[in-house]
C-alpha cells in the first residue's frame, strides 16, 4: 500500500522502504549508514551540517487561488509560484528514486477530534527517528486504515540551484496547502520538519475554532493547567518540565472549547549548558531513542559536553514526551488557569515577573517581544532584539489578528491569570549582566501557578506599565526590581527608556488596534 502511494507521488522505485520502524531499528540504520554514533547513555548523536537552526529566508508558501486571500503574505510567508513548486517537487522525487526511504505515519494533535494524519518521507533514518519521536505515534489499528492528510518529504542531501529553482539558497522549505504537502531540501536540521507541521496546524486549526499556540503546557496536582508562550530559547521546555507538575507538551498546543491539547508526541529541547541539577527531567531524557543534534561527544569516553558550543549554541535533543517521567498521556488538559508569556530580554531592564490585566496581555501577546538567541536561526550569533507577533510569527500563515482575537476571547471566557516572565539578563544588558537564575525563575513561576501572587501586593512599573509583585517567596526583593540590580542607575534609566520606545515604535504598525490596548503598553 505504501509503495503504491509513493508511486502516486512520483517515487517509482526505491531500494528499500522502511516504514514505521521502532526506534531501535532506526538507530541501527543510522549507525550502519554512518550518520551518527551512540553516546554513553545510549542517545544517538548526529551533526546536521551547515544548517544548525531554522532557515527562515528559505521558507516559501505556494501561492494558489484557494489560499491567496487567506495567507498573510510578507517577509514570513513568502510566495512561490505553482510552476516553481511543482518543478522543485519533481527534482526532489527524482532525487529520491532508487534510494532507501524511511517513512513515518502518525498524527499531529492529541485530541482525536482535531488530529491531522501526517506522513513523513525521509532520505535519512535520523530524520525518520526524529519524526517518530516528535509526533504522535499510531496504534496498529490506526495504521491499517491510515491515509495522510498532509505529507512531508525531507531530502537533506539535495541542493537547490537558486537561479533555476527560484530559491534564495541551496535550501528550500516549501509549504503547499493546495496539495497538502511540505517539501524540505538541503537542511538536515530536524526543526524544519517540526515547524513545518506546526505551520500547517496554524493554518488548519482556526477553521475548527481551535486556537493554535506556540507554547508549552503542564498541569498541577489540583488539575489546573498552565500555558507558557515564548520563542525558542526563552525557557518553554525548561520551565514546563517541572518535577512538581505533569507535562502536557513542550512547544505546540491547541485550545478548543473543551480545553488544551498537545500537537506533538515528543519534545525538542535545547541542550546548551544542560545540567542535571538545573534541568533534571531533560537531562535524564538524553538516553536510548533520543536524537541529539550538534552536541560534542568525547570519542573515547562517549561523554557529552553540553557546554561546548563550537558547532552551535542551538544544540538540540528530540525525545518522546514519555521520557519525562511525569508526563500526561494523552496530552490533553482542561482550560488553563494561568497563562505565562516568556521573554529573554537582552537589555536586562524588564522585570523578571509582572502581572498583566487583559489589555496588557493583549498588548504583549501582539508585541511578542524577546531577544533571538544565538543559533536558533542561521546568522544569529548574539542576542538580537525582536518583536515576533503572537510569540510565533515565523509559523503563522494567517493574519496575526486571527490568533490575537482567539487568545483574548479565551482569557476572558475562562478568567485566566496572565504573567510576563523575563528569563533574560539581570544587572546589565547582554555582555555586562548575567542571565536570570533558573532557581529564581522557577520560584516565580511556582508562585504564579500556586495562586500565591494573586494574594500579594503589586506596584506599577511606570516605564513598562506592568504590575510588579512586591515580594515572591525565595526570591531576593532587589531581583524583582531590575533597576536595583544595576550598578549604574542612570544607565538603567536610559536603557529602559530605549526599550520602551522600541515597544511603542513597533506597535505603530498595528494601526487598527483599539486605543485601550495601545494605552496598555510601555510609556
Amino acid at each position: 500500500m505504501i509503495k503504491s502511494q509513493l508511486e502516486k507521488l512520483g517515487i517509482i522505485t526505491a531500494k528499500q522502504i522502511v516504514k514505521n520502524a521502532n526506534p531501535a531499528e532506526l538507530v541501527e540504520h543510522v549507525i550502519i549508514n554512518g550518520e551518527g554514533k551512540l553516546s554513553k547513555t545510549g542517545a544517538l548523536i548526529i551533526k546536521t551540517g551547515k544548517y544548525t537552526g531554522r532557515s527562515p529566508n528559505d521558507r516559501f508558501v505556494v501561492d494558489t487561488a484557494d489560499v491567496h486571500n487567506e495567507i498573510d503574505w510578507g517577509k514570513v510567508n513568502v510566495p512561490i509560484s505553482r510552476e516553481k513548486a511543482d518543478a522543485i517537487f519533481k527534482r526532489i522525487t527524482g532525487y529520491l528514486q532508487n534510494r532507501e526511504l524511511y517513512v513515518f505515519d502518525g498524527f499531529a494533535g492529541a485530541d482525536k477530534k482535531f488530529s491531522l494524519p501526517i506522513r513523513v518521507i525521509c532520505e535519512y533514518a535520523s530524520s525518520c527517528l526524529f519524526a517518530t519521536q516528535a509526533f504522535i505515534r499510531p496504534t496498529a489499528q490506526e495504521l491499517e486504515s491510515f491515509a495522510p492528510g498532509f505529507t512531508v518529504i525531507c531530502a537533506p542531501g539535495l541542493s537547490m540551484v537558486p537561479e533555476i529553482d527560484g530559491t534564495n539558497s541551496d535550501a528550500a522549505i516549501i509549504v503547499d496547502f493546495e496539495k497538502k504537502m511540505v517539501l524540505i531540501a538541503a537542511s538536515k536540521y530536524s526543526g524544519e520538519i517540526k515547524k513545518s507541521v506546526f505551520s500547517v496546524m496554524n493554518y488548519l486549526m482556526p477553521k475548527h475554532d481551535v486556537f493554535p499556540m506556540h507554547c508549552s503546557a503542564n498541569i498541577g496536582h489540583d488539575g489546573k493547567s498552565a500555558l507558557f508562550f515564548g520563542l525558542s530559547g526563552t525557557g518553554k521546555t525548561t520551565l514546563s518540565a517541572d518535577p512538581n507538575r505533569q507535562l502536557i507538551g513542550d512547544d505546540e498546543h491547541g485550545w478548543s472549547e473543551k480545553g488544551i491539547f498537545n500537537f506533538e508526541g515528543g519534545c525538542y529541547a535545547k541542550c546548551i549548558n544542560l545540567s542535571q541539577v538545573n534541568e533534571p527531567d531533560i537531562f535524564n531524557a538524553i538516553k536510548f531513542g533520543t536524537l541529539v543534534e550538534n552536541v560534542i561527544m568525547n570519542e573515547e569516553t562517549r561523554e557529552l559536553d553540553f557546554n561546548d558550543k563550537s558547532i552551535t549554541e542551538n544544540t538540540r535533543a528530540g525525545y518522546p514526551v514519555e521520557y519525562i517521567s511525569n508526563c500526561v498521556i494523552p496530552g490533553v488538559g482542561g482550560h488553563p488557569d494561568t497563562v505565562i508569556f516568556l521573554t529573554a530580554d537582552a537589555f536586562g531592564v524588564l522585570p523578571p515577573i509582572s502581572k498583566l490585566d487583559k489589555n496588557m496581555a493583549m498588548y504583549h501577546f501582539v508585541s511578542g517581544y524577546t531577544s533571538k538567541l544565538a543559533g536558533t536561526e542561521r546568522g544569529i550569533v548574539e542576542p538580537q532584539t525582536t518583536f515576533s507577533t503572537c510569540f510565533g510569527a515565523p509559523f503563522l500563515p494567517l493574519h496575526p489578528s486571527v490568533y490575537a482575537e482567539m487568545l483574548g476571547k479565551r482569557i476572558e471566557q475562562h478568567n485566566a491569570h496572565v504573567y510576563l516572565i523575563n528569563t533574560g539578563w539581570s544587572g546589565g544588558k547582554y555582555g555586562v549582566g548575567k542571565r536570570m537564575s533558573i532557581k529564581h525563575t522557577r520560584a516565580m513561576v511556582t508562585a504564579a501557578l500556586s495562586g500565591e501572587l494573586e494574594r500579594g501586593e503589586f506596584e506599577l512599573d511606570k516605564v513598562f506599565n506592568v504590575f510588579v509583585p512586591k515580594a515572591v517567596k525565595d526570591v531576593p526583593s532587589e531581583v524583582l526590581r531590575p533597576r536595583d540590580m544595576w550598578a549604574d542607575k542612570a544607565e538603567y534609566d536610559k536603557t529602559a527608556a530605549d526599550l520602551a520606545s522600541r515597544f511603542v515604535q513597533n506597535f505603530k504598525k498595528y494601526d487598527n488596534m483599539p486605543k485601550h490596548i495601545v494605552d496598555a503598553g510601555p510609556k
